[in-house]
């Protein structure tokens, strides 16, 4: 028991020395934030197949080069995640037709996972405006701290699986202390006025955000461990919090009042990351939004701007696959890099978004891997609209958005403003 409890600390170790309070992000001493120092480098060519041939054509880009960029994704970056999982079961465990002083209608769903004796429960909170003609679209996101903390609505059912504290990843039960804490990040009167669905899941649910050896949550569903040995490019959290928002999909897609072909998906931070990689998986989201996602998600590895490639691999051990240690400190050597990743969104919309005070997720480098994206976008038709960082708090609205906007790590009414006008440009 000793061993085992020794054998834990020192697995969160790195987490709980490199974690501020909840999941803003710091700018640490001793890492490049003078754009004047970036070092030359040159980008993974985006329309180069591995045979060496050019893609020309949307087709080959959705036949040949996709496939091959998803491919090495999975092998050294997120690591290969299981298929849609059979059985899969739904269970509506509350609802109201009156809600948010009869603004909306909520329903509560359990999301049943099952594989052999083993099984997994995730919960999904679900908002759906009253005075819309349905199936409307919707917004699915992931949250940091439960389904009770996006707002006040005493009826939103409280975790019991693992949350995390102001000081690190520890094993804490959430309480109604919490209820509505985070309701400033999610607009969801907003939402629910200009007409969207609104659904949350609580990240937690799906896997634990510490090294865990990933013996819990879905992982610990797939796990065998009998032999408990993980190959190198095995799914690690990140991967499988996008695996689970794809649940919230399946669930979406069944719901009368939902047009599961109009879901868009949104993350921020290091979900922000997820559902770059869920949209990248998954071509039944919509539309992709990406919010102050940084390294491993929108912002050019290649920079090494703000958090690195090591920093983040040595700080949270358990968001990539092994692989992905490789190129610690090398990141020119990594065969992909994030222009890559947003490019597997098209030619669906992606929108992504950076604060002018978080320099640390390198704004700068989230811009110009949405710029670098834009010739996938061509290939469809499409355009970004524009050739290098909008100013501050003016957004564009292509096929690709992207703003920048006064202020720092966080999501505020700014970004839901800027997100719900650019699903009304493409999903309505």
């Amino acid at each position: 028991m000793r061993t085992r409890v020794f054998k834990l600390f020192f697995c969160l170790l790195p987490l709980l020395l490199s974690l501020k309070p909840m999941e803003m992000e710091a700018q640490p001493k001793g890492y490049l934030y003078d754009e004047e120092k970036v070092l030359s480098y040159d980008l993974p060519d985006l329309l180069l197949g591995l045979d060496g041939k050019r893609i020309r054509t949307a087709e080959d880009w959705a036949t040949k080069r996709r496939p091959e960029i998803l491919r090495l994704f999975e092998k050294e970056v997120f690591g290969r995640s299981p298929k849609k999982p059979n059985p899969l079961r739904f269970e509506v465990v509350e609802e109201a037709s009156q809600a948010l002083k009869g603004k909306a209608k909520r329903k509560q769903i359990l999301i049943h996972l099952e594989k052999g004796k083993k099984s997994l429960a995730l919960n999904l909170l679900l908002y759906l405006p009253v005075r819309t003609k349905v199936p409307v679209s919707c917004f699915l996101t992931l949250n940091f701290l439960g389904n009770h903390t996006v707002h006040s609505d005493p009826a939103i059912r409280i975790p019991t699986s693992w949350v995390r504290d102001g000081n690190g990843a520890k094993n804490n039960q959430a309480t109604d202390e919490g209820r509505g804490s985070r309701s400033s990040r999610w607009a969801i009167e907003a939402i629910l006025d200009r007409g969207y669905a609104f659904a949350t899941m609580y990240y937690g649910d799906i896997d634990p955000d510490f090294h865990d050896g990933f013996e819990n949550g879905v992982h610990g569903l797939h796990s065998s461990s009998e032999t408990n040995m993980r190959q190198s490019d095995d799914w690690a959290s990140i991967a499988g919090w996008a695996w689970g928002l794809s649940r919230g999909l399946d669930y979406l897609e069944t719901d009368s009042q939902i047009d599961g072909k109009r879901v868009a998906l949104m993350g921020h931070s290091r979900l922000g990351k997820t559902s770059l990689w869920a949209g990248a998986l998954d071509q039944r989201f919509a539309l992709v939004i990406s919010n102050n996602s940084g390294c491993g998600g929108a912002a050019i590895s290649r920079r090494r701007f703000g958090e690195t490639v090591k920093r983040i691999n040595t700080s949270f051990p358990h968001w990539f696959c092994e692989n992905f240690k490789k190129y610690n400190d090398k990141e020119n050597e990594c065969p992909v890099d994030q222009h890559m990743l947003i490019a597997l969104s098209a030619p669906r919309p992606v929108y992504v978004a950076s604060a002018q005070d978080d320099k640390w997720a390198d704004p700068k480098g989230e811009f110009l891997s949405a710029l670098e994206a834009e010739p996938v976008y061509q290939l469809f038709g499409h355009k970004f609209g524009v050739v290098k960082q909008p100013p501050v708090d003016q957004p564009v609205h292509g096929r690709i958005g992207y703003h920048v906007r006064t202020g720092k790590h966080d999501v505020t009414p700014y970004d839901w403003e800027q997100f719900v006008n650019f699903a009304d440009k493409h999903l309505k």
